[in-house]
């Protein structure tokens, strides 16, 4: 080398004669080692000397707009979820044909000698060893709410007012038209009964309404966890919750609508809990047994008409509704102006504020007192109408409202009232 440095080519000379002495194949292995040390390197030191990229820090920017604007409201589709979205969709298991029979949905579990509270005067009680296992199935009713083929009382016009070819559908409110073979062709009712229910005590039944784009198994079962909420509430209770619409936006009552539907509900719903139950001798305790109505969101419409028209209106003990105040203002006032001796639970966001604190007024109007706080039990008559704050979501508000599990709190809270459910599960309603 021209020019070099004496020194180093003293090093180079003294380099290549002690690789002459290392053996062939260590030598191949040393450079493969090497490379193996600096290429990865080499990698990461030309990504971190790129600079980023106007998508990459428009795509930011937009990120951090996005996330500030949910941060101060709510979006209509958080409140009430789209049937677009993959998550809204049925399971496989949900699209198959409407099952004729019961099918068990929950694994067994072996029933304890406890104690347990129930709706009575006795806050607990110890139950026999039994064998009978908690039971939450899907059973098909001709009386639930669909199919229907009646008509629409908004219009006194036909319900099914949309045909296409050997089809025929309803255009809701929202201008939507759904088909009667996909979302008002479910007859399926999900029925619970907790392990420790004893029929031979008061008790009481509880229909649950749901809302807009739900399904009995992945929404009111999974998700809100109404079977759950009630067995975890430890009153002497059973569930009825009719599937509404299935899946879509859509808060229509199908035969609820009806004279007398909420009667024909639970008459014919009294055999099937009588055999969940495993007693057919039990229908008829079931047949008389009081009623408390749980509305959630569009399950408002259900509800009032329910009390309106449903044929029951004594053996209704009580309604709790769950942000579900979007209208049939004149029914829910004529209903608790009636029955003095039944509760009234409204819980409400911001979404449906203006239409509580209407329901408000309307009540002591007509000289009813409203209370606005869900501290304590409630009474016979008591009307209690509850804000929850900003933060608690529409789309959760079965599971978190004013306190996690609102409906096992209510049912709580009316158990420790005995003169709510002081009502034997027989003779005080054998004739109405």
């Amino acid at each position: 080398m021209v020019g070099a440095n004496p020194k180093f080519q003293a090093i180079g000379r003294a380099m290549r004669s002690a690789l002459s002495a290392v053996p062939r194949r260590v030598l191949r292995w040393h450079w493969i080692s090497l490379a193996a040390l600096i290429v990865p390197l080499s990698f990461v030191l030309v990504q971190c000397g790129k600079a980023p990229s106007a998508g990459m820090l428009a795509a930011n920017t937009d990120g951090a707009k996005s996330r500030a604007a949910k941060s101060k409201a709510e979006t209509f589709d958080e409140r009430f979820p789209g049937p677009q979205f993959a998550d809204r969709f049925p399971t496989a298991s949900e699209s198959l044909p409407q099952v004729q029979h019961q099918v068990a949905l929950t694994p067994p579990r072996t029933v304890r000698t406890e104690p347990v509270r129930v709706a009575s005067l006795t806050p607990t009680l110890t139950l026999s060893r039994t064998e009978r296992e908690e039971q939450t199935t899907l059973v098909s009713m001709k009386s639930s709410a669909f199919p229907y083929f009646g008509n629409n009382p908004r219009s006194d016009e036909p319900f099914l007012n949309i045909t296409k070819g050997d089809r025929k559908g309803h255009r809701s409110y929202g201008g939507k038209v759904y088909w009667q073979d996909e979302t008002y062709n479910d007859s399926r009712v999900l029925v619970h009964v907790p392990e420790t229910f004893d029929v031979r005590k008061p008790g009481v039944i509880v229909v649950f309404f749901h809302g807009n784009g739900a399904t009995l198994e992945r929404d009111v079962r999974d998700r809100q966890l109404v079977p759950q909420q009630i067995t975890d509430s430890g009153v002497n209770a059973v569930l009825l919750a009719p599937q509404m619409a299935v899946n879509a936006a859509d808060s229509s009552a199908g035969k609820f609508w009806q004279a007398g539907g909420l009667k024909r509900f639970i008459d014919e719903s009294a055999g099937h809990l009588a055999r969940l139950y495993g007693d057919p001798k039990s229908a008829q305790a079931f047949a008389n047994m009081p009623i408390v109505i749980v509305g959630y969101s569009g399950g408002f419409l259900p509800t009032a008409w329910s009390l309106e028209v449903g044929g029951l209106p004594n053996r209704v003990r009580g309604v709790f509704l769950l942000d579900a105040v979007y209208g049939e203002l004149d029914k829910f006032a004529s209903w608790i102006e009636k029955n003095r001796t039944s509760f009234f639970v409204s819980s409400y966001t911001r979404y449906t504020k203006r239409h509580d604190l209407e329901l408000m007024q309307m009540l002591r109007d007509k000289g009813i007192t409203v209370t606005e706080s869900m501290d304590g039990p409630l009474r016979p008559g008591s009307v209690v109408f509850v804000q929850t704050p900003d933060g608690v979501t529409h789309r959760d508000y079965v599971t978190q409202a004013w306190t996690e599990h609102p409906v096992k709190d209510v049912l709580v809270k009316m158990a420790a009232t005995p003169a709510l459910t002081r009502i034997a599960s027989g003779a005080p309603y054998a004739n109405r």
